[in-house]
């Protein structure tokens, strides 16, 4: 019988005031149920915020070393159950193996990095235009920071929020994805076993309407933090805005891997295959454009849709799977919806895929076969619109500069690359396309946590996560003034 998981509030394990729960099966066989979870409301939600505000007064007054190590205590103990927290991630997920261990890792390496931040957190000390006067500036909390998290990354990227919120002093309410909420509840409980006071971490599980609208409309939640759609982030947003409160969103990407004439062929399929094909093609840096130069179309497009016919898809338990199922069947319908927009597409040539996979075990689960479409206009809605599936589009360009303006043609900026070998063309990328991330021989997926993450345009607010960059979505910054001269001092006037 599946165990049932309970909400994380005050440092207790609670059943929800609703007295509902959820199932949580999984994608790729629907007859093994991976739990039942809490179906929150705002009530539950009224009493996680309540028991961070008071967890907060003596929260932000431990040292910030001392914060860092309970995070270092955290990453510890995150490898000595990587392998297990990887098994049920996929589980639960999806992915296959290999990308949930991967998945596990980015919250050890954040809980390393920032560990590492509780001795810095840099200020500023600068001279004064007065004598005998000293001045600098530091860091300081923010208050109850919300964090909504999304499925395709159920445990890095709580990681990439939490841990940089509770460094700084901040205490934290997570509502973590309905699809995935495992992989968070494993989270919460390797904090809670290091050593977290309680009140400081708090979880609440259910709907975006019933948990996460009275998460992000609460006065007393100092900045909420978002990954997920453009249309939800604007939500967030406009839910902020009237109270002056923080946002950080992380939404939509429609990526693009330029293959310029003098590219290495077969390290640019490779990359093609990892960035449109890993996690199902269900990451917001997902290389779902490939634009190629006309040159080598021919040759990069044959190779690119032999190796795609040779990918292995199932149950990604099992090591030798390439690629596993969308999340849940309502991420399924809506990346077939797309393969029949390609298919509609004057022009679009589908070179392999299109469909749903069924018989035997896929009956069982969400699959979707991994589905190029060539000759495609970058004015069609698959070149467009972002699909977060198993769904390419090869677009062919004449020249550098047209191949940027098609890299360039999307209301989303997150992630681009190019395949060159001439170092004029990779700096003419990095300088002219406008993505926050950017990739020379290399996909578009793969950030590391010691780099700013975040995008442009549609894709986010200006804010960045993990690196130090994560600092400045949770805390202000104070200015310090200290004068020692025994008189007053009036600057800009004395």
């Amino acid at each position: 019988m599946a165990e049932v998981y309970k909400n994380y509030i005050n440092g207790k394990w609670v059943e929800s005031k609703t007295g509902n729960t959820f199932e949580n099966r999984s994608p790729a066989d629907t007859r093994e149920l991976i739990g039942t979870f809490q179906k929150s409301d705002a009530g539950d939600v009224n009493d996680a915020i309540t028991a961070a505000s008071e967890a907060f007064k003596k929260w932000r007054l431990v040292p910030a070393p001392k914060r860092a190590e309970i995070i270092y205590k955290i990453g510890q103990r995150l490898i000595e159950r990587k392998e297990e927290f990887s098994q049920q991630m996929t589980r639960e997920m999806g992915k296959v193996i290999k990308e949930t261990r991967g998945d596990v890792q980015e919250a050890i390496d954040m809980s390393f990095l920032y560990a590492g931040e509780g001795r810095r957190m840099y200020g500023h000390t600068t001279p004064s235009e007065m004598p005998n006067k000293f001045q600098m500036s530091v860091r300081i909390p923010l208050g109850v920071t919300a964090m909504i998290t999304p499925w395709n990354f159920p445990m890095a990227i709580p990681a990439w929020k939490m841990i940089p919120a509770l460094v700084c002093g901040n205490t934290c309410v997570i509502k973590p994805a309905t699809d995935t909420p495992l992989s968070v509840v494993n989270f919460i409980k390797v904090m809670e076993e290091c050593g977290i006071p309680p009140g400081v971490v708090n979880m609440v599980t259910g709907s975006g309407g019933a948990v996460g609208e009275p998460l992000m409309t609460d006065r007393r939640v100092m900045v909420v933090s978002f990954t997920g759609s453009t249309g939800i982030g604007r939500r967030v947003s406009e839910a902020c805005a009237s109270d002056f409160r923080h946002c950080h969103l992380e939404m939509g990407g429609k990526n693009a891997i330029m293959v310029m004439d003098d590219a290495k062929i077969d390290l640019a399929v490779d990359g093609a295959i990892w960035g449109g094909f890993g996690t199902t093609g269900q990451r917001c840096t997902a290389a779902s454009r490939v634009v190629v130069h006309k040159k080598v179309y021919k040759e990069f497009l044959e190779k690119f849709v032999a190796r795609t016919k040779s990918l292995k898809i199932g149950n990604g338990l099992d090591e030798s799977i390439d690629m596993g199922p969308a999340v849940s069947e309502g991420q399924m319908n809506s990346v077939l919806k797309y393969m029949e927009i390609g298919k509609n597409e004057d022009k679009a040539k589908l070179m392999c895929g299109g469909g749903r996979l069924t018989g035997g075990d896929y009956d069982h689960g969400w699959f979707t076969q991994p589905t190029i479409f060539a000759d495609v206009d970058p004015e069609m809605r698959i070149a467009k619109e972002e699909i977060f599936g198993s769904v390419v589009s090869v677009i062919p360009f004449d020249n550098l500069e047209q191949g940027i303006e098609i890299v360039n043609n999307t209301d989303y900026g997150l992630s681009a690359a190019i395949y060159t070998q001439d170092v004029n063309n990779a700096f003419r990328g990095i300088r002219d396309v406008y993505t926050g991330i950017f990739y020379v021989n290399a996909s578009t997926i793969g950030a590391e946590v010691h780099l700013p993450f975040g995008g442009t345009k549609h894709t986010g607010n200006g804010h960045r996560e993990a690196g130090t960059a994560a600092l400045d979505v949770f805390s202000e910054w104070r200015s310090v003034y200290i004068d020692f001269s025994g008189k007053l001092q009036r600057a800009q006037i004395d």
